[in-house]
């Protein structure tokens, strides 16, 4: 109820009790949508924030500000060194508006989100702070006031529509009469309750309601509110400042809250898509069934042969096994029964890669839990923290391209380089380098069951050109190979590695 009209009431007696006879020194703003006001009548200066902001709306009334030297602007310059004569509230309206020397005003419309400062001259628009709300330009003061019959025949009259014809009350006023079940009570009884909180309304005390982490500003009491002071400069600009505190603290709860959600989005992506390989890789024991039917089978097999067909110890198909010719059977076998031993290697390292994620999983879950069931600004301290350790996390060492589907790592430097192949890639990922120049490695992530195609390996061989010393030149030499033919040399330089089979396409440097 800050912008309420019995507030405004209030507050603008307090103003012209306070203000008249002083001068307006300065009128400046230096944040968008807040303007500052500061009056002196030669012994004290009195100034008067305008927070303007569509989350919070609010007059203030600060002990001293001072002006920042850069970024500031001066406004309503023909009101500088003009006395106050008066200050007026406009009846069942949220306008008020000092009267200053010559026939000029300054009128505030406070009406929330749309709440705008209004200078004119000889009741004339001259200005107005907030330049989109141009139906302002329109004001006339003395249209402004308004008339409402207060009388008991009135209210029996309009108790069907009670909230139109009482229109400067407020929703607040409302809930507050629907809280003491005015809306079941018969026509008697409910204009007792209604004329019992209009007198509230005009009372100087004033309350803040923090519950639900909202706060708010009231004149009517409620078993969660507490007093604030009766005097109403110093209530709302009491308000302002615990209103700022907990939007603060509500901003950072909501970037920290996002960073958590994203990072467990993330974690789960993982887990699933790592148990789909998982599950992929247990089932898939085709090299140690191979390695078995060659073993079982060795007098089959012809010295120099390519490939054989076997038959199944378990459904009795016929099963053709691609054979490295200068090999015999035996070592055939041997070659297969070391994938079989790899990929059980790779089984391991993703079970306890997928368990650690699920750890992270959890602990994400449990902060997200922690943070949304604290309400209260005590708990900034953790939020803080939160923040400062996420501010404190290493950025992925790569930047990411997507492609007919596929993602395209691009490692950001030498040591980035590193980080991207050695900890962040897959044996069967594909691994691309601008050939015998100093760039970035650059991997296209492996899909399952899906071979990468000549346009997806042509665009990530012209993202390694680009990020590369041959950027410049018409036509570059690429380096592509599955990473598993990447290895890197112990005391090898940031960046370096040894490659040990590969193929060269020829692509032009494009980002």
């Amino acid at each position: 109820m800050h912008n309420n009209y019995f507030f405004l009431k209030q507050l603008s007696g307090g103003l012209s009790k306070k203000l008249i006879g002083y001068t307006l020194v300065s009128c400046f703003s230096q944040n968008k949508e807040e303007l500052i006001i500061e009056l002196n009548n030669a012994k004290e200066s009195f100034f008067i924030k305008a927070s303007l902001q569509p989350a919070l709306c609010c007059l203030s009334f600060p002990s001293n500000f001072h002006r920042a030297k850069k970024n500031s602007i001066d406004l309503f310059s023909e009101l500088i060194l003009k006395k106050i004569v008066d200050v007026i509230q406009y009846e069942n309206e949220r306008f008020f508006s000092f009267a200053f020397e010559d026939a000029w005003s300054l009128l505030f419309k406070m009406h929330g989100s749309q709440s705008n400062l209004i200078l004119l001259h000889h009741q004339k628009v001259t200005a107005i702070f907030r330049n989109q709300f141009q139906s302002d330009w329109e004001i006339e003061l003395l249209k402004l006031n308004r008339t409402i019959d207060w009388s008991k025949e009135k209210f029996i009259q309009s108790v069907g529509d009670l909230p139109k014809t009482y229109f400067t009350l407020g929703k607040e006023f409302w809930n507050f009469l629907s809280s003491q079940d005015f809306e079941q009570s018969q026509t008697e009884e409910k204009w007792k309750f209604f004329s019992n909180a209009l007198a509230r309304l005009h009372q100087p005390i004033f309350y803040i309601d923090k519950t639900n982490g909202k706060v708010l500003f009231t004149i009517l009491p409620s078993a969660t509110t507490a007093q604030l002071s009766a005097n109403p400069i110093e209530a709302v600009t009491e308000f302002y400042h615990q209103s700022v505190v907990a939007n603060a603290h509500h901003s950072e709860k909501a970037i920290t809250l996002r960073y958590w959600h994203e990072q467990l989005k993330n974690k789960n992506n993982y887990i699933s898509k790592n148990n789909l390989k998982l599950h992929e890789l247990i089932n898939d024991k085709h090299y140690q069934l191979w390695g078995d039917l060659l073993m079982a089978n060795m007098h089959l097999i012809k010295q120099g042969a390519e490939k054989v067909s076997l038959e199944s110890f378990y459904d009795q198909q016929a099963i053709e096994i691609k054979l490295k010719k200068e090999l015999n059977a035996q070592r055939n076998a041997e070659v297969f029964y070391r994938k079989a031993k790899n990929q059980q290697i790779e089984i391991n390292k993703l079970k306890e890669s997928i368990a650690q994620k699920e750890k992270e999983a959890e602990a994400a879950r449990k902060s997200i839990l922690e943070i949304e069931n604290n309400q209260t600004a005590k708990h900034s301290l953790q939020i803080n923290r939160l923040n400062r350790n996420l501010k404190k996390e290493s950025p992925l060492p790569y930047r990411e391209v997507e492609f007919k589907g596929y993602k395209i790592w691009i490692g950001k430097s030498a040591e980035s380089n590193d980080e991207l192949t050695l900890k962040y890639s897959y044996k069967e990922d594909l691994w691309l380098h601008a050939k015998d120049v100093a760039g970035s490695h650059v991997l296209i992530k492996h899909q399952a069951n899906k071979n990468f195609s000549k346009d997806v390996i042509e665009r990530a061989a012209q993202l390694a050109a680009h990020y590369s010393k041959r950027k410049n030149e018409s036509l570059c030499p690429v380096t592509v190979t599955p990473k598993k033919f990447v290895r890197k040399r112990k005391g090898d330089p940031a960046g370096s590695v040894v490659v040990e089979k590969e193929g060269v396409i020829l692509v032009e440097p494009m980002a």
